[in-house]
């Protein structure tokens, strides 16, 4: 079995997140970035795929080369091959394109991305992935077991679990459930000494116009802010509360 892994890669969850010009650009300036946890979820799994099925494994990124050690971490977690598409990620449906391409190319029987990334949660590439390859699609994925050429997912639906199986190639947006939080791996010397012998591949991008563009951005309002009521709205206010809302 042949998989491709997705990677994102994403600020840290502890960064201080600022924005320059006007707000319209994301300040990377002392910004640490890591693999998206959603897609780390994923490797971890085709990791498993690799030790117990012999599957091999690569990764991808679209992005410019400010992303290698991203995937360097990832191949020192244990993927074979690492595959750097050589253009920024502007919007989802770009993105789906650029990796439909190394899909393609590659002849995958099993994509892994994370059902989205934290920095923009835009939650699209992985459907429009399948999409754009012809393959099927399980989103929300916490679990996963491949016998051949079938599958059996369970994913999340609202208000429970659903149970589903379908035939390879398939393409899934996982997250956590995936593994266990404690099943994830850090890299240790040896991987990381390995993973400068990986082979990290540069290849061009194809044409792919973004659809979307990103026009501002805004935080959001500090803890324990608060927000100013009109006077004329006072009343209004008092009569929801009280009689939709039900306080006395």
């Amino acid at each position: 079995m042949k998989i491709l892994v997705c990677i994102s890669h994403v600020p840290d969850t502890t960064s201080k997140i600022n924005f320059t010009d006007g707000d319209t650009k994301f300040d990377t300036n002392g910004v640490q970035f890591v693999i998206n946890p959603n897609d780390e979820f994923g490797l971890t799994r085709a990791m498993w795929f690799k030790e117990k099925q012999g599957a091999s494994v690569d990764v991808v990124n679209v992005g410019g080369p400010e992303t290698e050690p991203t995937l360097r971490k990832a191949l020192a977690i244990g993927a074979d091959t690492a595959i750097r598409v050589n253009t920024e990620a502007t919007d989802g449906f770009a993105v789906a394109k650029q990796l439909a391409n190394v899909v393609k190319n590659g002849g995958y029987d099993l994509v892994i991305a994370g059902r989205e990334s934290i920095d923009y949660n835009g939650g699209m590439v992985p459907g429009m992935l399948a999409g754009l390859t012809s393959a099927n699609f399980v989103n929300n994925c916490i679990s996963l077991e491949v016998d051949g050429t079938s599958a059996k997912a369970v994913r999340e639906i609202d208000g429970g679990k659903e149970t589903v199986s379908t035939a390879l190639p398939l393409v899934i947006g996982g997250q956590k459930g995936l593994v266990e939080e404690s099943d994830l791996r850090i890299p240790n010397m040896r991987g990381i000494m390995m993973a400068r012998k990986k082979p990290l591949n540069v290849v061009e991008p194809v044409d792919a116009s973004a659809e979307t563009a990103s026009v501002k951005f805004e935080k959001p309002a500090p803890k324990g802010a608060v927000t100013l009521v009109d006077a004329d709205n006072v009343g209004e206010l008092v009569n929801l509360l009280h009689n939709e809302a039900k306080v006395i």
